[in-house]
């Protein structure tokens, strides 16, 4: 029998460990593509759906999508079913991250090794696999030897002497300003020097992802942090919770559930956070400005930040969102800096005729695919007028399938305004032309669902805008749903009262719409959605993706205009846009 295959990498988290290898060359998220209290794969897009990760070498090449991630595998950690290590092609913060939660918190721990692409593509085929610090062995056979993982203590979260510290930071450090702020400093300082950050900036502001309960490991880190005296220094928003927080009794939300999921929200707004629970805190009166040093989780939120209004962060992992808020200090690095804010990928779109707004979500969808980590330039919407619900929902669905923290779309985004300027002159950039076929197999992989018929209507995922709401009162003004259909919208309570205020709400209610706030589609469940329901509509790509798993039923994918329609019939037309249909398509003169 051949020897082992041996490779090195970069140790991200040390430790060694083995077992029998699950390779994937499709990036996972892991909340929303795993079940954090079994660890199943539950992302049914995805080539390891069904599996179980518990004591695997998971290899995939990096993390994508949410920023709860960290807080999924953390809990992964302390309740027993995470994999034995992570193997990853690319360095993953938000990955990484959760595992140094789970070091400070519960004294758990597991290797995450970074080899590399090209490395990457050699484990393909290999059914077992050892990490031992910086090295890999992969093996077609579970090895006979009696190999134990070394005892080893668990690393110290103390700074990195290359990284420069100002009086504030050695202060923080050093405990002087309470022991949760030290806490954070320590974990900020060791992100820092895993992401090779030789210094740390200011940040005006936070946004909170680590406020979704994924199970009782985030609640505890929550209420560690204050019994420590967690404190914001800098003023903080806080995401979406996993349940209305004054109605989840009235719901029918399992007290299981909305307890702890309650009392989560509590902990972070007794750290002083802002009472917002939404996931698109860029609708709020405290948006940031461009060129903005903020510190944002919510993977639809950052992409929207640095894009969108050219605000500059990362793609913050849960819990070093908090950690930076505690401090006011963030690693310098990535999107916080000029240039590593510039395309790496070309993209470039083919002839459409007259657009929908089901066109920008399954667009940011299929570019989210290809881009992988790599932020891109779109090229081909120049003449064309995306407002900016069009950008969100292109955002979220973009976050969805990529990993990168920003997209430019030539002519339309504040960066790309004039396309030279995102774009490195010394780069040679690949074009990705996409034809109209390739957005049509993204679209049949939104629209999971073969039965025409809907029973739960579902809107707000990202949470609605004021003008959504104006459009949505529009289209239900002097109709009324089908009784059987269930149409929900989630929407922070900022933009409830506005929307109220502008009387756009008697008007759906009339309609029949049930409104629910603090959370989002990401987090609802049953009984919102009827035990008996079977197929569900959203006009979201990001949901589109995510429902098969999160709530095991069925999506169709269609414009807002269509989701009003089928709530009205109980039954989803199933036509294709008119923009999407090759004849069409060759009729139409206009050149995007």
């Amino acid at each position: 029998m051949p020897g082992p295959t041996a490779l090195t990498g970069r140790s991200l988290v040390a430790g060694a460990a083995q077992g029998a290898l699950l390779f994937a060359d499709v990036g996972l998220s892991f909340w929303g593509g795993l079940d954090p209290f079994s660890g199943e794969v539950i992302d049914r897009h995805h080539p390891l759906s069904g599996e179980h990760l518990a004591g695997r070498v998971l290899a995939i090449p990096s993390g994508r999508g949410s920023c709860t991630g960290s807080s999924v595998l953390m809990e992964l950690i302390s309740n027993g079913h995470a994999p034995a290590a992570l193997v990853l092609a690319e360095a993953d913060e938000i990955l990484t991250l959760g595992v140094l939660v789970a070091q400070v918190i519960f004294e758990r721990s597991l290797p995450v090794l970074c080899i590399g692409r090209e490395a990457f593509a050699a484990l393909r085929g290999k059914a077992f696999a050892r990490v031992e610090d910086g090295a890999l062995s992969l093996f077609q056979q579970p090895p006979t030897d009696t190999w134990q993982a070394p005892a080893s203590p668990l690393p110290s979260a103390a700074g990195a002497p290359s990284i420069e510290l100002s009086e504030l930071d050695r202060a923080l450090l050093d405990g002087q300003l309470g022991k949760a702020a030290q806490v954070a400093m320590q974990i900020v300082l060791r992100m820092a020097e895993l992401q090779g950050a030789h210094g740390l900036v200011d940040v005006t502001q936070a946004h909170i992802d680590g406020c979704i309960y994924t199970g009782p490991a985030s609640l505890r880190f929550a209420e560690q942090l204050v019994q420590w005296g967690a404190n914001v220094r800098v003023p903080t928003t806080l995401n979406s919770i996993s349940v209305d927080q004054r109605r989840w009794r009235e719901l029918g939300i399992d007290p299981t559930l909305g307890e702890p999921a309650s009392a989560l929200g509590d902990a972070y707004m007794a750290m002083g956070a802002q009472l917002s629970f939404t996931c698109a805190p860029y609708l709020l009166d405290s948006a940031p400005k461009a060129g903005e040093q903020i510190v944002w989780a919510e993977s639809n939120a950052v992409v929207y930040a640095n894009s969108v209004l050219g605000a500059r962060t990362l793609k913050y992992p849960d819990y070093l969102d908090i950690c930076i808020a505690l401090t006011g200090r963030a690693p310098l690095i990535g999107c916080h800096l000029d240039a590593q804010r510039k395309a790496a990928l070309r993209v470039e779109l083919p002839d459409l005729g007259e657009l929908d707004d089901a066109f920008y979500p399954l667009l940011g969808y299929h570019i989210g695919g290809l881009a992988g980590s790599r932020i891109p330039l779109v090229l081909g919407l120049e003449q064309r007028t995306p407002d900016l619900d069009d950008l969100k929902a292109f955002g979220a669905a973009f976050a969805t399938t990529s990993a990168a923290p920003l997209f430019h779309i030539a002519g339309v985004t504040p960066e790309a305004m004039d396309p030279a300027q995102v774009l490195d002159p010394q780069a040679v950039l690949p074009l990705q032309r996409i034809r109209l076929e390739d957005l049509l197999v993204s679209w049949r992989e939104l629209n999971s669902a073969r039965d025409s018929r809907v029973d739960v209507v579902s809107l707000g995922n990202p949470h609605f805008s004021l003008s959504e709401f104006a459009r949505l009162a529009r289209l239900c003004r002097g109709r009324r749903k089908h009784p059987q259909v269930v149409l929900a919208i989630t929407c922070g309570r900022a933009v409830l009262e506005q929307a109220r205020a502008a009387g756009h709400i008697a008007v759906i209610e009339a309609f029949g719409a049930t409104l629910v706030t603090d959370t989002c589609w990401c987090m609802l469940g049953e009984p919102v959605i009827p035990p008996a329901a079977t197929t569900l509509m959203t006009n979201s790509g990001k949901y589109a993706h995510y429902a098969p798993g999160l709530v095991g039923r069925k999506v169709h994918f269609a414009s807002l205009t269509e989701c009003v329609d089928a709530a009205c019939s109980a039954t989803a037309s199933g036509r294709l846009p008119a923009w999407l249909q090759p004849a069409t398509h060759l009729e139409s003169p206009a050149h995007v």
